[in-house]
């Protein structure tokens, strides 16, 4: 049987929730969020996702050759 969700949908869905249950585990635990705070650190966590996600693509295109 074949999903109606994508293999990326499912990703991006997976990890929002994700994202969503560690707010809440960190509300709940009166922590602070793990996030940066300041712009430097905000920059280096999109240059560590464009990252991953170029890397990723680059490993599966590869693949499929």
């Amino acid at each position: 049987m074949k999903s109606w969700l994508g293999t990326s949908t499912r990703r991006l869905l997976v990890s929002a929730v994700l994202a969503f249950g560690i707010g809440v585990a960190c509300n709940f635990a009166a922590i602070p969020l793990p996030a940066p705070t300041a712009l430097i650190g905000a920059v280096l966590v999109l240059a560590l996702t464009v990252g991953y996600l170029g890397t990723d693509y680059l490993l599966s295109t590869r693949r499929s050759r």
